[in-house]
């Protein structure tokens, strides 16, 4: 099996800060606020929130569901990237506490994480240099 690499050059562009409100998906907000903003390619700078329930993606899979009400997330990495089709898709791995303060670890799943209350969020822009 060969050891695949990315390495991509670019720089960081513009900062967006955002609200997502209750009800509101995790996944697809961030990927329309980058397209409100304009960003192809954006990467998540810090995240304070908490979700109604939360759907982490298991290595299977299958979807671990975390109840809440107000399961905490506790830390957000992740990046958008423009598609081969021009759409923008959100990649986003996290921590949650639920309520018992029992802490879960993995990739969201998109359409399954609504907000509770509220959740702010930072991206920064990526700009990918043309190698063309």
């Amino acid at each position: 099996m060969s050891d695949v690499r990315l390495i991509e050059r670019g720089r960081m562009g513009r900062v967006a800060y955002a609200r997502i409100g209750p009800n509101e998906d995790l996944m697809r907000s961030v990927e329309k606020l980058c397209v409100a903003q304009g960003f192809g390619n954006a990467f998540v700078r810090g995240a304070l929130g908490s979700l109604i329930d939360a759907c982490l993606e298991r290595p299977d899979g299958s979807c671990q569901v975390i109840r809440g009400p107000a399961v905490e997330v506790v830390s957000l990495a992740g990046e958008v990237r423009r598609q081969p089709d021009g759409t923008l898709r959100a990649a986003l791995t996290g921590v949650v506490a639920d309520t018992n303060g029992q802490v879960y670890g993995g990739p969201f799943v998109a359409g399954a994480n609504a907000v509770c209350v509220t959740f702010e969020i930072t991206l920064e822009e990526w700009l990918p240099f043309d190698v063309s």
